[in-house]
Formats: structure tokens, sequence, C-alpha cells
């Protein structure tokens, strides 16, 4: 199994890229896990047209990134407790998935066509959370999502 979290932009604050890398290592005893970072388009002046743009470049370094089942991160996809993601994953790996890529996008959101092109789009609440916490929160729950399915004393 494959695991890709496809996100934009880079993570400098060292504390969320040592998280990261800590459930890298934890989430590798099941699958492959990479974090592919896609460029991102600053916004200088804030006008629609220009939010626009910077959103579909973005979708299309997105979209090159993307491969097998794919689940965006979205505030207006579905909630799902722990157990149901580790359900959903454990039922796309039993259908013969064998790579799952998450997105997370931008500050702006994300394109239309990155829209249309998740599988299923999931939410973590009705907060906003910066894109680079939810890279923690998202590696977590993957962590955790293989916890459940493998019974270790992780989630309780």
């Amino acid at each position: 199994m494959k695991i890709n979290v496809v996100c934009v932009g880079k993570i400098k604050e060292k504390y969320f890229t040592d998280a990261i890398n800590e459930y890298a290592k934890r989430i590798s005893r099941f699958a492959e896990f990479k974090v592919i970072e896609c460029a991102e388009f600053p916004v200088k002046n804030q006008s629609a047209a220009e939010v626009l743009q910077s959103v579909e470049k973005e979708g299309e370094k997105i979209l090159e990134c993307v491969k097998g089942y794919v689940i965006l991160t979205a505030i207006d996809g579905k909630m799902l407790d722990s157990v149901e993601i580790s359900r959903l994953m454990s039922v796309k790996m039993t259908e013969g998935v064998s790579e799952i890529t998450f997105i997370i996008g931008g500050s702006n959101g994300v394109s239309d066509k990155v829209k249309n092109r998740a599988d299923f789009k999931i939410s973590f609440g009705k907060a906003t959370y910066p894109h680079q916490l939810m890279r923690v929160i998202l590696s977590e729950q993957i962590y955790r999502a293989f916890s459940i399915m493998n019974n270790l004393p992780y989630h309780k």
C-alpha cells in the first residue's frame, strides 16, 4: 500500500516537520508514506481574479501528483471519526486499491478540477486549520487508522 499526502507549499517550521517525520516513520511499518509538496502561487493583492488564477495554477500542480484513490480534505467534506477513517482505508485496500492520495489544498482552497478528481471529500470539522498543521493532523490520523486496523493499543 502507498499513501501520499499532496499539499501546497513548503513547511518552514521545524516542529511541524519533526512531527510529520515521526508519523511517517510509524506509518512506514504498514505502508509506503510520502508527502509531496506542490508549488504555491502567492496572491499579492487578493483580487478575485488573482486568487482564482492562483488556485487554478496550484490545482494543475496538485493534479500532476495525484494517483490512485483520492481523498480531498475539505470543510464541506464528510466528517468521519478515527474508526470510520480506518474503515474507509481498509475497505479500499480490500477492494484492491494499492495507492491512496490525500490532498491538502492551499490557503485559498482548491480548483474545481481538483474537487472533481477527488473520489471522496473528508472534513476534520468546521474549524479552519493552517495547512501546515493539517499535515500533522492528517499524518496522525493515517497512523491511527493503521493502528486500528492492526489492533495496536495506540487508539483507545
